[in-house]
């Protein structure tokens, strides 16, 4: 086998720290950014559970007795349940101007792109700097959570067609991808302290 040509100066800055700090500031951004996804997919979510509750609440309006003319016989008192169902309908009117499914599809889309290119820059550049990869938690968590965004990623089109098993798998990968972030944090922090360490400016 032949040794990597790396830490030898060979890539010249690629090796310093100012390249080796691009990967922790731009996975920095994507965790929050991912956050940011989830919260658009929660708010495209409520839309359409919204309108089923309202659904539900219209099968328990009784049937007003109207005239031959069809007025009501008398003014029908105020009902809880209309009340609630007129609440919700203006909440999902306020909930569609947010223009959320849309958004969440595009915040999906950039997050997939930017996070496995981003994913795949890291380990090149843990090699760069060293001339090998680190297998352990920060690698493999990485690693996961590719695999888990390609994963949700490939459900949109069963959820598209209104497959809500495809919905929930794709909320609990998404939940599952985010706990294997958060979880990976701490040795992504101690691997910035490595670098300090090791490498130089620039």
């Amino acid at each position: 086998m032949q040794d990597a040509l790396a830490v030898g100066g060979e890539f010249g800055i690629l090796e310093g720290r100012t390249f080796a700090l691009i990967h922790p500031i731009v996975m920095s951004g994507l965790f929050v950014f991912t956050l940011w996804s989830g919260y658009l997919g929660w708010q495209w979510r409520r839309v359409r559970t919204t309108q089923d509750e309202i659904n539900e609440l219209k099968k328990q309006v009784k049937p007003v007795a109207v005239t031959p003319e069809g007025t009501p016989v008398e003014p029908p008192p105020p009902s809880p349940v209309q009340a609630k169902i007129q609440q919700l309908t203006e909440e999902r009117k306020e909930l569609i101007k947010g223009s959320y499914r849309d958004r969440h599809f595009n915040a999906g889309s950039i997050l997939l792109g930017f996070g496995v290119l981003e994913a795949v820059c890291g380990g090149l550049d843990t090699w760069i700097r060293t001339g090998k990869l680190f297998p352990g938690p920060h690698l493999f968590a990485g690693a996961g959570i590719t695999v888990l965004w390609a994963a949700a990623a490939a459900l949109v089109p069963a959820m598209q067609k209104g497959s809500e098993t495809a919905r929930n798998l794709h909320i609990a990968l998404n939940v599952l991808n985010v706990s294997l972030f958060v979880w990976q944090i701490p040795t992504g922090i101690d691997i910035v302290f490595s670098v300090f360490e090791f490498t130089k400016w620039p």
